[in-house]
Parts: structure tokens; sequence; C-alpha cells
């Protein structure tokens, strides 16, 4: 995995999150209600600003709106990409589900339609800063052993993986989700399961969301889908990681 900014960010602080919405009052409205709950909630209203803030200060989460003046949102999301992996929430006031296919895509951590409820929002965003927090702490202890099937490393205290000798540049949730399929090793991990595991919620569950991000997977693996080496499809039952050696 790439550097974080959101790994510099001290997990006992206030969690940091930015908005890159033009909505200003929108913008509001999340200060607003976040920041008594033990946020501290910055924005900015181009695309722009929103990669420049977002890639060189420490966050732990980014809420990004897909219609921005400059660069839209999956532009955004892809320069934010290219330099760190702070999770990202995609927001969008379309709600289709394509938009948000294209985002798990580039690489957002999840989704939130612009109609959502503010217990929906605390929820995906407690989850995502969950991770982050939990990743950066998790990287200064001695903690679980390195998990290795083949050339596949996969270092749940780092949370880093390697494939061969080379780093994998993985999302947060793809990691997670990687880390969770490696612990299963040559056992089925069903959908749902791995849903609770990653995203740490069980409603409002966008079905596609695991095939996606298991679909970025295979390709940051290597992996053909119709004759895998790491990620095996089990139709109707989930997947399964499995060692090419074996």
């Amino acid at each position: 995995m790439k550097p974080t900014p959101s790994s510099s960010a001290n997990p006992s602080d206030r969690a940091r999150v930015l908005v890159i919405d033009d909505d200003k009052k929108l913008c509001r409205l999340i200060g607003d209600y976040l920041e008594p709950l033990g946020y501290e909630v910055a924005a900015v209203h181009t695309g722009p600003d929103g990669v420049e803030r977002a890639t060189v200060e420490p966050w732990h989460a980014v809420i990004l709106d897909l219609m921005l003046p400059g660069l839209d949102g999956f532009e955004v999301l892809k320069r934010i990409r290219a330099k760190c992996d702070v999770p990202v929430l995609m927001l969008t006031a379309r709600g289709e589900e394509a938009d948000r296919i294209v985002g798990l895509e580039i690489g957002a951590d999840d989704y939130l339609p612009k109609t959502f409820s503010t217990r929906e929002l605390l929820a995906r965003l407690r989850a995502v800063t969950r991770r982050s927090v939990r990743g950066a702490a998790a990287s200064s202890e001695d903690g679980e052993p390195e998990l290795v099937v083949g050339a596949l490393r996969v270092n749940p205290n780092t949370r880093t993986a390697v494939l061969g000798d080379e780093p994998l540049p993985l999302t947060p949730v793809e990691f997670d989700l990687l880390a969770s399929l490696a612990r299963a090793r040559g056992r089925v991990k069903t959908r749902e399961t791995l849903l609770e595991e990653i995203r740490e919620r069980d409603y409002d569950v966008f079905d596609r969301s695991i095939d996606v991000h298991i679909s970025s997977l295979r390709k940051k693996l290597g992996d053909d889908p119709k004759t895998p080496r790491y990620i095996r499809t089990l139709r109707s039952a989930g997947y399964m990681l499995i060692n090419p050696d074996e």
C-alpha cells in the first residue's frame, strides 16, 4: 500500500474529516452535525482544492461529491488514489448504481446518496475512520503474524501486501477484504460475512460492492476470474483465497 496521510493522524486526536463539495450549506450542516460528536471537519468547494487538501494533510476520511467545479469527483478520486489511500466516502446526488460502481472501481471505500440520514452518515464514517485508526495503531504494535499464500504476503500490522517483490497499492477496504480472505485461506467466505467484517454495518447494503472490490483486487493480483490463481468464486456461495502453488 502507498503511504497515506491518514496514517500520520494521531488516533487519540479528534478524527479529521475533509468534505469536498461545492454545496456550502451541506458542508456546514455536516460540520454542525459531526463536530459535537468529536470530529474535526474542514471543507473545500472545488475539485483542484480537494486534491490539494486531501493529499498534503493528514485525514481520517474524505467525503467527496461527484459534481464539482474544476475537476469532477471521479477525477479527484483518481488523483487522490495516485498519492494516498485515505478512506473516501463518495457522495452522489444522482444515486445511480453505475456511479457507485465506477467510484468503487476507482478506489472509493464507500458511498452515500445525498439523501443520506445523519444516522447513516455517522455509521459509515465511523466504519472507515475505525479502519484508518486501527491500521495506524496496529502498525506500531506487535500483533498478528504475516499471512502468506503462495507468493502473496499480507501483513495485518503494517497493513501492507506484497506479491512476489511488488507492493500492492490497495485501498483500506481492499486491504481488509484481502486480509479477511487470507485468514480464511482455503475456506469460503460469503458476501454477507465479508460485508459484516469489512464494512461494519448491517443495513442498506449495496449488493454489488463486494463484487466490485473483488474485481479490483483481482486486477491488482493479475488474476484472471476465468482461471483464477488466487481468488476463486463459488457460485451462490462466495469467495475463497487459494494458494496457486498447491
